[in-house]
């Protein structure tokens, strides 16, 4: 238990201390904070004192120096961090390095590297599948063989709370007709991201039992995508401009520690994997519970548990080929879904392209996104002793797309 009044039931308790940067108003440096309860530890400043070794770890304010640290250096970390919030030797010391979390402003705490994300809930596949296929098999013949993936635009992650300007492009209309403008089928997807720590060598891949070795932490993502505009670029090289403008993740991370009541096994598999994916008797699925609002209403609850390729099958996918990880890649799970409808983490699928819109309390109805719209994922796992592991929200308004001058005129890019 720790020595701050923080009720056991709160999901940034002593079991989560997940990791993220702040700023405030009186302090416009970066530094690296600690979420307990509601409020944050100042790290960069603890550690000065109390933990002089790693010091230069938070010294700059970002994630970057105790991600590419490794896990011996992790495990140190967190151990004096529980310490320094549970003893009550250290109170007259950390106490005056606690701010209240409603007095901070959060930042995307580490740089991003790469960005990778992947297609991996059979669910959500299937589910687009019977939309764009009907009639045909959902899944495509590759889909159970290996992680499907692209590789998105790292400079365009941002961190919650970072509006979404609404992206112009071409697509085409219901006639046929090609023409350029504002997306009309703005779209989310509820994801789970990981946030590679420690880079590996060129040429070896990372085998499923080297997960944890190279994995710090885990955060929540939402990769908006411009259904409209990606329908007509996608054939024959996949997602581009319909997905580059903006990935969204949460500001906290948790770290692999935190998890360890969280992994499960995932769902069976038919065919089997080749060996180099083939995870039998292991429990590498993660449980985590997250929620989708929409202006405040609930319209899903994701079930990351169900999903088809695990984590650590994703790493051990994307570095096959020899590709080598970077301190700061984030690669992520794609679209949660279950089976359920309620259980839905994209629009596309919640609104069967739009042919079954929403209804939201007011009486309002959506079947993509539109202007103003404000959505906030959130989510948490199990934790020790019937606690929740609590990994925050991530949360993004819609900006109406800018008026330009350009050779088209302003008027093809008015909603």
């Amino acid at each position: 238990m720790t020595w701050l009044d923080v009720p056991r039931t709160h999901p940034f308790g002593i079991q989560t201390l997940p990791y993220g940067s702040f700023t405030t108003p009186d302090g416009p440096v970066p530094r690296v904070g600690v979420a307990i309860g509601d409020d944050v530890l100042d790290l960069t400043a603890a550690a000065a004192t109390l933990l002089p070794e790693q010091a230069g770890l938070f010294a700059a304010g970002g994630l970057d120096p105790l991600l590419a640290a490794g896990p011996p250096v992790w495990a140190a970390v967190r151990a004096a961090v529980t310490e320094w919030l549970t003893e009550p030797r250290h109170r007259a010391a950390v106490e005056p390095l606690i701010v209240p979390a409603s007095e901070v402003s959060l930042l995307l705490p580490f740089t991003v590297a790469d960005y990778v994300d992947f297609y991996s809930s059979e669910h959500h596949a299937a589910n687009v599948g019977r939309i764009f296929r009907p009639g045909s098999d959902p899944l495509p013949p590759n889909w159970k063989h290996q992680p499907l993936g692209y590789h998105g635009r790292a400079g365009t992650v941002v961190v919650s709370g970072t509006p979404v300007v609404r992206p112009a492009g071409q697509r085409r209309t219901a006639d046929g007709e090609v023409v350029f403008g504002p997306s009309t089928r703005l779209d989310i997807e509820a994801e789970i991201a990981y946030v590679v720590g420690v880079p590996s060598t060129p040429g070896r891949p990372v085998a499923l039992g080297e997960f944890a070795d190279h994995v710090f932490g885990v955060c929540l993502l939402n990769d908006w995508s411009a259904r409209d505009i990606q329908a007509w670029e996608y054939t024959p090289l996949g997602p581009f401009l319909g997905k580059s403008f903006g990935t969204s993740v949460s500001p906290w991370v948790v770290p692999l520690a935190a998890l360890e009541h969280a992994w499960v096994a995932p769902p069976p598999r038919d065919p089997r994997p080749l060996p180099y994916l083939d995870d039998t008797g292991r429990t590498d699925g993660l449980d985590l519970a997250m929620e989708v609002r929409l202006g405040g209403h609930p319209i899903a609850q994701p079930p990351g548990a169900g999903m088809y390729w695990t984590p650590a099958q994703q790493l051990a996918h994307l570095t096959s080929g020899g590709a080598p990880l970077r301190t700061g890649d984030v690669y992520a799970s794609g679209t949660v879904s279950g089976p359920e409808p309620g259980q839905r983490g994209s629009l596309l699928e919640l609104t069967w392209n739009g042919a079954e819109p929403l209804t939201l309390p007011g009486g309002e109805t959506r079947a993509f996104l539109e202007d103003g719209d404000e959505v906030v994922i959130s989510g948490s796992a199990p934790g020790p002793g019937g606690t929740r592991v609590g990994f925050g929200e991530v949360r993004g308004r819609i900006l109406p797309t800018p008026q330009t001058s350009d050779q088209e005129g302003p008027e093809q890019l008015r909603p």
